[in-house]
């Protein structure tokens, strides 16, 4: 879940995030973060149309290379090497 902090820094500097929700490329959302509560985040599109969205998603700045949430839970999921 992206922070309270990270949320501040997109809003503050007006950059365009990239918000993955799922495996689909054409399913993100780009935008500008305005505002956020406890479970939700207000992105404003280009068309001027607000979003609310789970924290839970992928937040990342639109310029980066697009990572994709099954990396992610592959990451998370693996057990740690026994040594």
């Amino acid at each position: 879940m992206i922070t309270d902090d990270e949320l501040d820094a997109y809003r503050v500097s007006g950059e365009k995030v990239r918000v993955v929700r799922d495996d689909i490329r054409e399913n993100d959302i780009r935008g500008i973060v305005v505002a956020w509560d406890d479970e939700q985040v207000l992105i404003r599109r280009p068309n001027r149309n607000v979003v609310k969205l789970s924290r839970s998603y992928i937040y990342q700045p639109s310029k980066e290379e697009r990572r994709s949430p099954l990396d992610e839970m592959d990451n998370t999921t693996q057990p740690a090497s026994e040594e």
